[in-house]
């Protein structure tokens, strides 16, 4: 009986993480890809949210979706509860949070599940470096 508990478990986990979307599992994970992006001109989109959370699961697959219409950018979830010091860092407030960076500095964010405003910015992004994932 114990495997089927586990098994929900990793469904959960995958729920977040499919595409293109890497999940950060420490802060020398988070370091390493932003070097990455800055190395490739990488503009990087990073999810803060939570297994918990009700509007983090219900963007989840959309924000997965994105990272594969847009390899041209880096997309990073952060468990908010798997890295607390780290998301304290970031001063979060409210999952899910989305950061998007570049050269490691912050260009933009947005504050909840909200698909029309995450696709909003992310074309302003895209823009902003005149980069249309062609």
């Amino acid at each position: 009986m114990g495997d089927k508990s586990d098994g929900s478990d990793s469904e959960q986990a995958v729920e977040f993480v499919g595409g293109n979307v890497h999940r950060v599992t420490s802060k020398e994970d988070w370091d390493q890809k932003l070097s990455e992006a800055k190395r490739d001109g990488k503009i990087v989109i990073a999810n803060f949210s939570a297994t918990w959370c009700g509007p983090c699961r219900m963007l989840a697959p959309f924000y997965c979706e994105l990272s594969e219409k847009h390899p041209s950018l880096m997309f990073l979830l952060i468990d908010v509860d798997e890295l607390t010091d780290f998301s304290t860092s970031w001063d979060i407030k409210a999952t899910p949070t989305f950061f998007f960076l570049k050269d490691g500095q912050q260009i933009d964010k947005l504050v909840g599940a909200n698909k029309p405003e995450l696709q909003k910015k992310l074309t302003a992004v895209l823009d902003s470096v005149g980069n249309h994932g062609k």
